[in-house]
């Protein structure tokens, strides 16, 4: 359990910190390599996912977005100094609850 906790973070951290040096570097003006930066965060990012248990590709990678939201909101909070809402929290942890629902239950 805590393996996979370590390695969606892991995953999310790389996918939102590549994502968003692309960000900077196609809509606020930095040098080309950080766009390249986030390329190869990217690409991280998805080599850290293979790393995951779980058999279904599709499970693992909906689950990812729900856990992405969550990082998103905290990433917005502590890089980008934008404040959640209430309404940020209650959606990032209604995902959180469909992220434990879909990993979790029990199957077949």
């Amino acid at each position: 359990m805590i393996n996979a906790i370590v390695l969606f973070i892991l995953a999310g951290f790389a996918e939102i910190g590549g994502g968003y040096l692309i960000w900077l570097w196609l809509r606020e003006g930095k040098p080309f390599y950080w766009g390249i930066g986030g390329g190869i965060a990217l690409a991280i990012y998805g080599v850290i996912a293979t790393f995951q248990t779980f058999p279904s590709f599709g499970r693992v990678y909906a689950a990812y977005g729900g856990v992405f939201i969550v990082l998103s909101v905290l990433w917005g909070w502590g890089i980008d100094k934008k404040t959640p809402d209430l309404y940020d929290w209650v959606g990032a942890s209604i995902c959180l609850i469909g992220v434990a629902v879909m990993l979790f239950a029990p199957r077949q």
